[in-house]
């Protein structure tokens, strides 16, 4: 923790500075990587893979879980995570004749990545590397690369860069569908980020500043917003913070919900939101500290309960609009709590994994 003297205020964060570039990011990125990806997604729907597998780790393994409920949701095509340490440190073969192999990395460095990128081309696998640093040994190994286009990113904590991973991943899917309702999403998006980052979710912010654990909900393609939340609450503000579906966290885990215990959902605008709202109302009824960030207020929540959720030009583009307004909340959280989002402990900017 960094003395509160010596922090800098809030739009001075590298942290916000990076994640406020997020809307010119992706519309650049979509401009630029119109041609490889329409190339890309013109060629998978001549030749379907029999199933995908993503390969990750930190916050684009979270966008991984986003490839994954994109692609099972509005293509069909089973999307499966790789573990790394199977092909790296177990040494195991896999078998992936003609399958689409994602990998989603920001440095395109690590090992392990490398490793499994290159198992996977060797068994017949089409690799597609989004990646970051365009000229990185990922971006070498790949059959297709599609280029994040984000720019440096200083701060430790990735913002822009886990962004335009999802964003990158919607194009594919919109153009891989080659519907028009996803994909005239496409061009809406940066301005719904830009409006995203103004949504005020100041509650949350206040309400956190003492707390010492908390859950973040979500279901569908909102996990992985959910995911991307605990892992910041961790990385930038020392809160213990745990990710679970909203339909996973009663099975066992939703018995910590108490009195006062925080609660944060992201009722995603689609089939999975009206399960998520009524998990909200339960929790409230047990005197649980609830916060719901949704399109729609919750009718049934108190004062400071409900973060204002931007409409969403079509419900794949939501995770990303919850997660941009909640960057701004958490780099301010950081700072109340006494940390500097940019420098977390012991952490670097690229983890290299074997």
């Amino acid at each position: 923790m960094t003395q509160a003297s010596s922090l800098p205020a809030p739009a001075d964060t590298l942290m916000f500075q990076e994640a406020q570039q997020t809307a010119d990011v992706v519309a650049a990125q979509y401009q630029r990587n119109e041609s490889v990806v329409r190339s890309l997604a013109a060629d998978l729907r001549a030749n379907p893979p029999p199933f995908v597998v993503t390969c990750a780790r930190g916050s684009s393994d979270h966008a991984a879980t986003y490839a994954k409920y994109l692609f099972e949701t509005q293509l069909g095509f089973v999307t499966a995570s790789a573990s790394p340490s199977v092909g790296s440190v177990y040494e195991a073969k896999q078998k992936l004749k003609d399958a689409l192999y994602i990998v989603i990395s920001q440095s395109g460095k690590s090992p392990d990545l490398l490793h499994n990128a290159r198992a996977a081309a060797e068994a017949g696998a089409r690799v597609v590397a989004i990646v970051n640093v365009e000229d990185s040994p990922l971006a070498s190994l790949a059959h297709t690369v599609i280029p994040l286009h984000a720019g440096p990113e200083r701060s430790v904590a990735a913002t822009k860069s886990y962004l335009s991973s999802l964003a990158a991943i919607l194009q594919l899917g919109a153009y891989w569908k080659d519907e028009a309702t996803l994909r005239d999403a496409l061009p809406r998006l940066p301005d719904a980020l830009r409006q995203a980052w103004t949504a005020d979710w100041s509650p949350v912010t206040d309400g956190l500043v003492d707390a010492h654990n908390l859950f973040v909900l979500g279901r569908g393609l909102g996990l992985a917003a959910a995911q991307e939340a605990a892992l910041k609450f961790k990385e930038t503000c020392g809160l213990h913070a745990e990710a679970y579906s909203s339909a996973e966290v009663k099975h066992g885990p939703m018995a910590l919900v108490g009195p006062g215990f925080p609660v944060l959902c992201f009722a995603q605008p689609d089939e999975t939101g009206a399960g998520t709202l009524a998990l909200a109302r339960e929790f409230r009824g047990r005197g649980a500290q609830v916060w719901v960030a949704s399109e729609e207020a919750d009718p049934t929540a108190g004062p400071g309960e409900s973060l204002p959720l931007v409409h969403a030009p079509h419900p794949a583009c939501s995770p990303l609009l919850t997660i941009q307004s909640y960057y701004r909340a958490i780099n301010a959280l950081a700072l109340r709590r006494g940390y500097n989002p940019d420098v977390p402990p012991h952490l670097n900017k690229v983890t290299e994994t074997v």
